[in-house]
């Protein structure tokens, strides 16, 4: 079975079980380990990966030919992108300042980007200026060298970014929980619609469940994918993006999704979508 997903330590943390067939009756894991943006380009493509970890905010696309799965995916608190700068005209807590400038983001379509654009929507007068698409390991130099005035960065940046001379503008995980008082949905799990779904997320459920049982029997696995190779930082991204719902998303996990593509397609951002065939 061919799967698709980032090589950050929250999701080789995840499948690590299932890709090291350490789980009797599951099938044989083809793995493309890919940064985001390029997981949402792939379940787009004609002949993409049967399951995939893509944004949430790429899920209205790619709604006919795949099925969102209830676990494995990243979805919680405390864990929303960051808006950094470095730049001393952009003042933090001043979102107005970003009016007019040049800021990197990781992806068209990543829920990062969905979030920005509709906090943006409420907090920038006139908008930002020019959108710079680079993979999110790229961002952060890129503020600290000058080529963007600010970056929209995820996964372990929100614990490195002070060694970049970096500082936080935003934080719009901190600006959606409070406006929602629901969780952040960032990454999905899809998987085909011509497969065994149920079978799929009782696989992917089971790899969580021993990864948590033995946290010891991934670390080289991920500590070899990340791009953070600190093995702090690297603990400190599973802790804070795997929990339970990874395992499954629940009630409140259902209703951040909802409420996150609902608002986004009342403002035109993306596809209007069946919420109810979500699950």
């Amino acid at each position: 079975m061919r799967i698709g997903f980032s090589p950050c330590p929250n999701d080789t943390f995840v499948f690590h079980a299932w890709v090291h067939d350490l789980l009797p009756g599951t099938p044989k894991l083809d793995v493309t380990y890919a940064d985001i943006d390029i997981t949402n380009s792939l379940a787009a493509s004609p002949n993409g990966p049967e399951v995939l970890k893509i944004s949430y905010a790429a899920l209205p696309w790619v709604l006919s030919e795949y099925a969102l799965l209830p676990c494995g995916g990243a979805l919680g608190r405390g864990c929303g992108p960051l808006i950094l700068t470095k730049n001393s005209e952009v003042v933090p807590n001043d979102p107005a300042a970003l009016a007019g400038r040049r800021v990197a983001v990781p992806s068209e379509r990543s829920t990062a980007y969905l979030l920005f654009r509709l906090w943006a929507a409420q907090n920038v007068p006139g908008g930002v200026g020019e959108i710079i698409i680079m993979p999110f390991h790229e961002i952060m130099p890129a503020v600290r060298d000058g080529m963007v005035d600010a970056g929209l960065v995820i996964h372990e940046a929100r614990f490195t970014y002070p060694s970049y001379g970096l500082r936080l503008l935003t934080d719009l995980g901190s600006w959606w929980e409070a406006d929602t008082n629901l969780p952040i949905p960032l990454g999905a799990i899809i998987a085909h619609r011509s497969l065994d779904l149920e079978a799929i997320a009782g696989w992917i459920r089971a790899s969580v469940e021993y990864a948590w049982a033995n946290p010891e029997m991934s670390r080289e696995y991920v500590l070899r994918h990340a791009q953070e190779l600190d093995p702090e930082v690297a603990q400190a991204h599973i802790d804070l993006y795997v929990n339970e719902f990874t395992a499954n998303l629940g009630e409140e996990g259902y209703a951040a999704v909802t409420a996150l593509l609902s608002r986004a397609a009342q403002e035109g951002l993306v596809p209007r979508v069946d919420l109810a065939a979500l699950r």
